[in-house]
């Protein structure tokens, strides 16, 4: 059976997908895809061939490859999203709802339309969805999200000048700790390792298992060693380049990590 994993939607939902029957599909093609909101147009990240009986959560199936007539249907839902999006905020504004409105985004077949917030608890909305339900004459949907949902949606440019990971390749986020920035010899200032979303950056997660893989092979800051030179203690450590720097009486001599041996 032939799967395919695919994004969709606004938040760049990642989920797996079976494939019609004499359908070819391949990496990069855009689709029409069965989703849980409906029929949506998807792009696949990469095709699995699955045996019988392996376990995958199928979302749904890949109807067929998406042409232009799609493609068009899809770009004229912009302008109408963004005005459900004004018209909502100000119903959102009108029932006094402590929750902040992000996007809104219609499915290609116009047979639902969702609201994405942020929002610190709970929000009772059952009386906006009622009245957005009103004005629209279609199926409401409110989700709540993160702050990096909230960046994945309305994108922009990160520290390193380039468009951000999460709204242009990034479809899934990893777990990010203080730890990995802590390894790379990063400064530790919120300022300078966080990003648009207010969160750890994405990107400490990119060379963090190099660094951690280079780490295994040193000795730690302060540790006796013994060198070519005679024993010393540790002073500073390059990962990167596997190499030490070692104070040896009133000297402070660099070695490769082969050169050294903890004691």
């Amino acid at each position: 059976m032939s799967v395919v994993q695919a994004v969709f939607g606004k938040p760049k939902e990642v989920r797996y997908f079976s494939v019609a029957e004499g359908l070819k599909i391949e990496k990069g093609d855009v689709v029409i895809a069965e989703t849980w909101r409906g029929l949506d147009i998807a792009m696949v990240l990469k095709v699995i061939e699955c045996a019988e009986g392996e376990d995958i959560s199928i979302e749904g199936c890949v109807k067929r490859k998406a042409d232009r007539s799609d493609i068009e249907s899809f770009r004229s839902k912009v302008p109408r999203e963004r005005e459900a999006f004004k018209i909502a905020k100000k119903k959102v504004k009108e029932h006094g709802l402590q929750m902040k409105l992000v996007d809104a985004e219609y499915t290609l077949d116009r047979k639902r339309l969702l609201f994405y917030f942020l929002a610190e608890g709970r929000v009772d909305f059952r009386e906006l969805v009622k009245d957005l339900a009103s004005i629209f004459k279609l199926r409401i949907e409110m989700r709540q999200i993160g702050d990096r949902d909230e960046t994945k949606i309305l994108g922009g440019i990160g520290p390193c000048g380039r468009p951000l990971c999460c709204s242009s390749f990034l479809y899934v986020f990893k777990k990010i700790s203080v730890r990995m920035a802590k390894e790379q010899n990063l400064s530790l200032n919120p300022n300078k390792i966080s990003g648009l979303c207010g969160k750890l950056m994405c990107c400490l997660a990119y060379e963090y298992d190099t660094y951690k893989e280079a780490w295994s092979k040193l000795p730690k800051v302060n540790q006796r060693v013994r060198t070519p030179e005679g024993e010393g203690v540790v002073v500073s450590v390059e990962p990167l380049k596997e190499q030490v720097a070692v104070a040896i009486d009133d000297r402070k001599l660099v070695f490769s990590c082969e050169e050294v041996v903890s004691l």
